[in-house]
């Protein structure tokens, strides 16, 4: 007899991440449960449309989550077998690992200190061994320096990416992220400020590339008999009209979203002002607006990557969720199997032993923001002997 599921572990009094879902929300997922179409549809195509107009590009593609649609841009873009990507190490492990499943090799490049975005130096120099694209992401929420990263695409001939997932609502400049390269893509898993289950989002304002994206996402109905339509194999990776509902309450809402994690970061910042030699979260001179995807906390260069686990350890036990930031890409099982090693990126490893991100959603209270931050000091004074902290 097969035995029944594990039970689940009690969820944490303070989660990381927790969605802003309204009534609104609620009320629209009843209405296409209630419907005769819950899968793909029309709610999609407005969704799309929405998408594209609300970051200002042309096409919009909705896709089953932000890998499967890296997958499909560079498909689109005829990358494959024995293309070369350059790409941060410093990310979530789902983007190399999707330009890996296109048959493409990830080339990781260390971080910018500060920003903790990819260093367009390293970048130009991995360019120079040979590349197709450069793969740029805004970690935590901070812009990538794009002015540098457009200009060495075009002396360098490559195709630029945008991974946006991070950094919903952020600027460079007066330019919204998801308005850089030839295509951008976007997650809507947790724990981003729009979330609507899972799902995903290509932007671009190429026709031609939308269309490839599209054709390798699904068939329409009208599509199947087409020997045209059908010459590229499709995934079968579009979203459903529940995903598609979430998505536009949650755009329509998203002003109001973004202006109240930007209340809980002013509240994390005013407590984190007690600790002695507390610097201010980097922002760029560049970037006209950041919006951050978790609140990110850089222990000082005494503490070592046992001492961030302990730390994250007495967070748990006061049933704070928190994470480190990240596993670098580099040291990834199937990144080592190919050959990448500890030491080859060393300030992202520098910056990753030494990072972790605090629970940051609209449903935070200022009472609870002092108990994180009152925990994280008590356990870094006492894991570190008195070591500052840095944002």
């Amino acid at each position: 007899m097969r035995a029944g599921p594990s039970p689940r572990a009690p969820l944490p009094r303070i989660p990381l991440s927790d969605p802003d879902l309204s009534e609104e929300e609620l009320a629209a997922v009843d209405s296409v449960l209630r419907s005769p179409e819950i899968s793909a549809g029309a709610l999609v195509d407005e969704w799309e449309n929405a998408f594209a107009a609300w970051v200002g590009r042309k096409h919009a593609v909705a896709v089953g989550s932000g890998a499967i649609g890296l997958c499909l841009g560079l498909r689109a873009l005829g990358i494959g077998v024995g293309d070369r990507v350059i790409l941060s190490g410093y990310s979530w492990h789902q983007v190399g690992e999707a330009v890996a499943l296109c048959g493409a090799e990830p080339r990781f490049v260390d971080i910018d200190y500060w920003s903790g975005a990819i260093a367009p130096e390293r970048a130009a120099e991995a360019a120079r061994e040979g590349a197709r694209a450069i793969l740029a992401g805004n970690t935590l929420g901070h812009p990538a320096s794009w002015r540098e990263l457009e200009r060495l695409a075009e002396e360098q001939g490559l195709l630029l990416l945008e991974d946006a997932t991070e950094s919903i609502g952020s600027r460079y400049g007066d330019r919204m992220t998801g308005r850089f390269g030839r295509l951008a893509v976007f997650d809507f898993s947790q724990p981003g400020a729009l979330v609507c289950g899972e799902g995903g989002m290509v932007v671009t304002d190429d026709e031609e590339l939308a269309a490839g994206v599209r054709y390798g996402r699904s068939r329409s109905r009208e599509e199947r008999f087409s020997g045209i339509a059908t010459m590229m194999p499709s995934l079968h990776a579009g979203p459903s009209n529940l995903t598609a509902a979430l998505g536009l309450v949650q755009l329509r809402r998203i002003g109001g979203i973004l202006e109240r994690r930007r209340l809980v970061e002013a509240w994390y910042f005013q407590q984190m002002k007690s600790f002695e030699g507390i610097k201010d979260p980097y922002i760029a001179p560049e970037a006209g607006e950041v919006h951050w995807f978790l609140y990110p906390v850089h222990l000082g260069t005494r503490f070592t990557r046992s001492s961030r686990d302990a730390i994250l350890e007495d967070l748990a036990q006061a049933e704070i969720e928190a994470s480190a930031y990240c596993q670098p890409m580099h040291l990834q099982g199937y990144a080592i199997e190919n050959g990448w090693r500890k030491g080859r990126l060393p300030v992202t490893e520098k910056v990753a032993d030494r990072s972790i991100v605090l629970p940051f959603h609209a449903h935070l209270t200022e009472e609870q923001i002092a108990f994180i931050v009152k925990t994280l000091k008590d356990s870094s004074v006492n894991v570190g002997a008195g070591a500052a902290i840095y944002l």
